[in-house]
């Protein structure tokens, strides 16, 4: 989570806490750069105050908190357009102001979302997705459109997963998967109680699982084995659509592919070729296409 998200969300801060966070806001890039001691002058409060402050928005102090305020600094957070991403356009907008806004919408969580990842989890996570024998994908709504479309690029290295919601048999899909397999629950919400029971169980059979969440409070957090937790704002039903969200689980989920593909860049280039010419000089790909002309 970004710092410009946990304090927008920090709850129950006391007069000198909302000082110090008035005073961080509208400072943002300066408190990157300044001693705790600078900011305890700057905002008239305490070495210890600025600690409690640091720990209420779950920052182990005040260290942790300054890295991630330069972090929301070098990446810009601060300076992206400002879209609502549950309104983003009005009844009063033209029709070139509206591509605009859905142009800054996508723009905006795609940067929110890059902010938000590290080196460490997207290698472990794409190395969970590699070592799997078997891949499962749990998604519904909008957001298994998103997981088709993974689905359908990890065909193209002989990777084969599955869509557990498919004919409405995820339970049976679970309760076959084994510690060789990998269970990849995407859910921004992170809130569907059918999921924390299929996690839960997966978590007992001591079966990998990876969730991909935009809520860091999420209860299925703790029965994964990975959480990659990305927040956008969006609220969870009071919007026009899933605009930031979806965007989100396209793009890791594009950028988790793109991971695992260059893992083995020289070989999945050559199997590339090779299934082109074979397609080719059969007539298979030619059919194909015709066939969905037709259609």
């Amino acid at each position: 989570m970004l710092f410009s998200d946990r304090i927008t969300h920090v709850q129950d801060l006391t007069d000198n806490e909302q000082r110090i966070a008035k005073y961080i806001e509208n400072n943002l890039t300066a408190v990157s750069t300044m001693s705790i001691q600078t900011l305890a002058s700057k905002t008239y409060t305490s070495h210890s105050a600025i600690v409690r402050f640091a720990q209420k928005l779950d920052y182990s102090g005040f260290r942790a908190m300054r890295q991630d305020i330069t972090k929301d600094v070098q990446q810009n957070i601060t300076k992206l357009n400002a879209v609502d991403a549950n309104f983003p356009f009005s009844s009063e907008n033209t029709a070139v102001e509206i591509a605009k806004n859905i142009s800054d919408l996508t723009i905006n969580a795609v940067k929110r979302a890059l902010a938000q990842l590290t080196e460490k989890e997207l290698t472990a996570a794409a190395t969970k997705i590699m070592n799997s024998n078997r891949l499962v994908l749990f998604a519904i709504g909008d957001t298994q459109i998103r997981a088709r479309g993974f689905q359908s690029k990890l065909v193209k290295i002989n990777k084969f997963a599955i869509i557990a919601e498919e004919y409405s048999d995820e339970s049976w899909t679970s309760v076959n998967l084994n510690e060789n397999d990998l269970a990849i629950f995407l859910s921004y919400t992170g809130n569907s109680s059918n999921y924390l029971k299929l996690i839960k169980f997966l978590h007992q059979q001591k079966v990998p699982t990876l969730l991909i969440t935009g809520n860091p409070d999420s209860q299925m957090i703790q029965y994964a084995s990975q959480t990659i937790s990305i927040v956008q704002n969006e609220y969870n039903i009071f919007k026009v659509s899933t605009f930031a969200s979806q965007i989100t689980f396209e793009y890791l989920l594009d950028t988790l592919f793109a991971i695992v593909y260059a893992k083995s860049y020289k070989k999945n280039l050559i199997k590339l070729q090779s299934n082109y010419e074979k397609l080719t000089s059969n007539d298979i790909l030619d059919n194909i296409s015709d066939d969905k002309k037709r259609s």
